[in-house]
């Protein structure tokens, strides 16, 4: 069987942490962790004609991503400044006026829509109205078949109603973590528990099929209209300082090769919950999974 083709789309940059610099954006890194499972990941976005740019072409090469749908323009190329907490979760200062925020209409990008079995996209990217006029022809370009991924990834204060509303108008699987939830309710004008707002996602968007809440060390639910599937995650081994950049990407990437292989709901969680473990386990965002499911259960019993 030909690969799934399966599509971050939107920012590419450098994380910029406390010890080292590390590829990021979480489009790339669901590519990424996408063609780590098996399939084709490819991320579209955008970068600078410049040295930063250059170094982001053969890191995405060395992880074996192809770099035919990466944009080149005159904005530099993005950069993110990371700290870290005692608890490895980090907080962002991210720039500004940077290439992904010039997304151009493109052929190549029009062809690679027709042919895409899944997209991840979130907020950040829809930031310009540039980048948000293209990353929505996009999706709108994509088959029928097409599993699209909405990871809202709330950054610093680049997401309002309107991008929040329109995005999961055409999403059929809502990812997001707990402190991510009362904001996205807020936006929406919506109130109530946890499950009420679950409910009324259904009602409100009836295209969406799925919501991913996480809830860090606390695991994670999955909620589909018929039932939900709960996972109280994986801890790290001792003496491990977590680094949780990326984690969330792999656990939305593990949900997107799963459900094309229609895999079981508790099946496929279990999965998405031992990845994002291992990868917080990991400094970065791509480390290179293990090269068996044993493997990984090893480090994660």
């Amino acid at each position: 069987m030909n690969k799934p083709v399966i599509v971050g789309l939107g920012e590419v940059l450098w994380d910029l942490l406390p010890h080292g610099k590390y590829l990021g954006g979480a489009p790339a890194n669901f590519a990424f962790h996408a063609s780590q499972l098996g399939a084709e990941g490819i991320v579209a976005s955008a970068i600078g004609r410049d040295a930063l740019g250059d170094e982001i072409l053969q890191r995405l090469e060395s992880l074996g991503l192809a770099t035919d749908y990466l944009q080149r323009n005159d904005s530099p190329t993005g950069t993110v400044t990371a700290t870290l907490d005692a608890e490895g979760k980090a907080t962002y200062t991210i720039h500004e006026n940077t290439a992904w925020d010039d997304f151009r209409a493109h052929s190549g990008w029009d062809s690679l829509a027709k042919h895409t079995d899944a997209v991840c996209f979130g907020s950040l990217a829809q930031r310009s109205p540039e980048s948000c006029a293209i990353l929505r022809r996009f999706v709108h370009r994509t088959p029928s078949h097409c599993l699209r991924l909405f990871d809202i990834n709330l950054r610093q204060h680049y997401f309002e109603q309107a991008t929040t509303h329109f995005s999961l108008q055409l999403a059929h699987v809502f990812k997001l973590n707990d402190e991510e939830l009362p904001v996205v309710a807020s936006l929406l004008e919506l109130s109530g528990s946890e499950e009420s707002l679950i409910a009324a996602f259904w009602e409100r968007y009836p295209n969406l099929q799925l919501v991913a809440l996480t809830r860090g060390a606390q695991g994670s639910t999955l909620f589909t209209r018929f039932r939900r599937s709960d996972h109280p995650g994986y801890p790290l081994a001792d003496g491990v300082k977590p680094d949780t950049v990326g984690a969330g990407d792999a656990f939305t990437a593990t949900l997107a090769v799963g459900l094309l292989r229609f895999e079981d709901l508790d099946t496929l969680h279990e999965k998405a919950s031992r990845i994002a473990s291992f990868v917080c386990s990991q400094p970065g965002a791509t480390p290179t999974h293990p090269a068996t499911e044993s493997a990984l259960e090893q480090k994660h019993p």
